[in-house]
């Protein structure tokens, strides 16, 4: 083996080392998180269940927008009907005349999104840009309007309550499991990593990928647009069925409030925020965003409210950033699209696309003529 083959496998060596590093790291903080928040005595394990259910959601968005590129703004939708196929196979008050337990709930809820991603895209995927955002904001405002109008069947603005919770070696995980339910989310989230690593490494990720960046070109390499598009629907709704189904048997609650367009466009959020298309950015900015949506906003508001009476300052007093989270999410995505477009933790192809269009424009930037000092100083 020669010196430079030894080298360049030493160099790919640590470059994947680098690379699974942080992963490493994020998964074994994940999996220490409740022992460190009894220690620390931090009381924040029940916000991070619904947190780690938002980035599952992410994750399964990315797929649609950061590998398809896919404006999806009606993703609750998808949501709102794993939620609600889990209440119908598991609740008691439920209008079907057979019953399921969780674990067969939770598969029948990411196949019914799937349909239903299919459904949705089947005729409107065909349609781009702006008309395709409208056609996916629409369906994300039709869906829970009409879990509410059906009344007779969901309980209408009442809502579907019990609903059925996991059995494992016979014991049935309670509200107040905390700890096993953090692990089971865990354990879905991870599995989902795993799925969606291996979907953009395969042949359907790399036409998602084409698709993306150039559509005459993936076109003419044999791609079929359309399919591949519906192929990003489907997989990105189903993986919202998972999380709508945990999400509904955790809270013991469904009803149409829960799944509104704040929702889709909290989750559109935490993929841009993370890097679109790069699904570890995307679980960071998951992180980020749904910790101080449920926990943060909370608690930085009580930390001023304590300024605020201590030095006798009624402005201080007034703010309430749990009322202003929206705002406060749309002023970080602004000041993201000027300074960092591509996200905090941007996809390599990303990052090598905006490196070769900052070299094309400094290239197209005038060069300044040099002085006669200069031009014989050089000669």
């Amino acid at each position: 083996m020669s010196e430079e083959t030894a080298r360049l496998e030493r160099i790919g060596v640590s470059s994947g080392w680098r690379s699974k590093a942080p992963v490493g790291l994020l998964a074994a903080a994940m999996a220490v998180y409740p022992w460190v928040d009894a220690r620390l005595g931090l009381q924040t394990l029940g916000a991070m269940l619904p947190i780690c259910l938002f980035v599952v959601l992410a994750l399964g968005l990315n797929i649609v927008v950061g590998y398809a590129g896919l404006l999806d703004l009606g993703y609750a939708a998808f949501f709102a009907i794993g939620a609600y196929t889990a209440a119908f196979l598991t609740s008691p008050i439920s209008p079907l005349p057979f019953r399921t337990d969780f674990w067969s709930a939770m598969i029948i809820g990411f196949f019914v999104a799937m349909l239903f991603g299919v459904i949705l895209g089947a005729p409107t995927l065909r349609l781009r840009g702006d008309y395709l955002a409208i056609v996916t904001l629409a369906f994300g405002e039709i869906v829970p309007r009409v879990f509410l109008n059906l009344e007779r069947w969901t309980g209408g603005s009442r809502g579907m309550n019990p609903i059925g919770r996991p059995h494992l070696f016979g014991v049935q995980f309670g509200p107040s499991d905390r700890i096993a339910w953090y692990y089971l989310i865990l354990i879905v989230g991870a599995l989902s990593v795993w799925a969606i690593s291996r979907l953009h490494d395969s042949r359907l990720g790399r036409a998602w990928m084409a698709v993306r960046e150039d559509e005459v070109a993936a076109a003419s390499m044999g791609i079929d647009l359309v399919k591949t598009r519906l192929l990003a629907f489907a997989m990105g709704a189903s993986f919202s069925g998972f999380a709508g189904s945990m999400f509904a048997s955790l809270f013991q609650f469904v009803d149409p409030s829960q799944f509104e367009f704040s929702i889709s466009i909290l989750v559109l959020c935490m993929v841009i925020l993370g890097g679109m298309g790069n699904m570890y950015g995307v679980i960071v900015g998951g992180i980020i965003l749904a910790s101080f949506d449920r926990i943060l906003a909370d608690r930085l508001t009580n930390w001023i409210h304590g300024v605020g009476k201590a030095i006798d300052w009624p402005l201080l007093l007034s703010i309430d950033l749990t009322n202003a989270r929206m705002f406060i999410f749309g002023l970080a995505l602004v000041l993201l699209m000027l300074f960092r477009p591509e996200g905090m933790l941007p996809s390599r192809q990303r990052q090598v696309r905006r490196d070769r269009e900052g070299g094309a424009v400094a290239a197209r930037l005038p060069r300044p003529v040099p002085t006669e000092h200069e031009a014989a100083t050089e000669g």
